[in-house]
C-alpha cells in the first residue's frame, strides 16, 4: 500500500482511518479508528480526531483542537488554534452519554477563530466567519459573522473573509474579489 500523505514521527495513526493524499499530520496528534479525513488538509500539533469524525478536502485544524465523534467539517474549513467542539450537551463524568452524541456540522468554507466554543448538534452555515473566543449556542446561516459570549451576529463575511457592507438595495461587494453579494430576507447570496 502506498501512502500519499505525511504522518510527523511523533503522531498516532489508530489503524481503519481513511486519510485521503496530500494531508499532513503534525507532532503529538492523534487520529483514531474510524475518522475519515479528506484529502490535502493540515492538522497541527496536538490534534485530536476521534472516531466517526469526517473532514472534508482542504481542512486546516490549528493547534490544541480536539474534534470529537459526532462532528463534521466539509471541505475548506478553518479551525483555529484550541478551538473546542463538543458533542454532549449535559456532560457528567459520573453518567455515560456516549447514546447521546449530538451532530456539528461545519459547512464548507466556514472559518471557527481561536479559542471559540461551538456547542453541540449545531450547523454553522457555509462560509460563516466565527470570531476567536466566540460561544456559539444556536444555528448559525451562512456567510454570517459572529463574535461574543454568547456569540451574536454582528454582520456578514465574504467567501474571502472580507466584511460585506450592504447598501441600500441589499448588494455588497467583496473588497477583495469584487464579487457581488445580496441580502433578501436575512439570507446571504453570492451573484453568480
Amino acid at each position: 500500500m502506498q501512502i500519499n500523505f505525511f504522518i510527523h514521527p511523533s503522531s498516532i495513526i489508530d489503524d481503519n482511518c481513511d486519510i485521503g493524499e496530500g494531508t499532513k499530520v503534525w507532532h503529538f496528534s492523534h487520529i483514531m479508528s474510524g475518522a475519515v479525513i479528506g484529502k490535502n488538509c493540515n492538522l497541527g500539533q496536538n490534534v485530536v480526531v476521534s472516531p466517526k469524525v469526517t473532514l472534508g478536502n482542504n481542512v486546516r485544524v490549528q493547534n490544541n483542537v480536539s474534534i470529537y465523534e459526532g462532528v463534521i467539517c466539509e471541505d475548506d474549513v478553518f479551525l483555529g488554534p484550541s478551538a473546542v467542539l463538543t458533542n454532549v450537551i449535559n456532560p457528567r463524568s459520573a453518567i455515560s452519554r456516549k447514546q447521546e452524541f449530538k451532530t456539528t456540522l461545519i459547512k464548507k468554507g466556514a472559518s471557527i477563530g481561536a479559542n471559540a466554543t461551538i456547542v453541540c448538534g449545531n450547523t454553522i452555515g457555509e462560509y460563516a466567519f466565527i470570531g476567536a473566543g466566540a460561544v456559539v449556542t444556536k444555528n448559525v446561516p451562512a456567510y454570517a459573522l459572529i463574535v461574543g459570549n454568547p456569540g451574536k451576529q454582528t454582520g456578514w463575511m465574504s467567501e474571502r473573509g472580507q466584511k460585506l457592507i450592504f447598501d441600500e438595495d441589499g448588494k455588497a461587494v467583496c473588497a477583495e474579489s469584487g464579487e457581488v453579494y445580496k441580502l433578501e430576507n436575512n439570507m446571504v447570496r453570492k451573484f453568480l
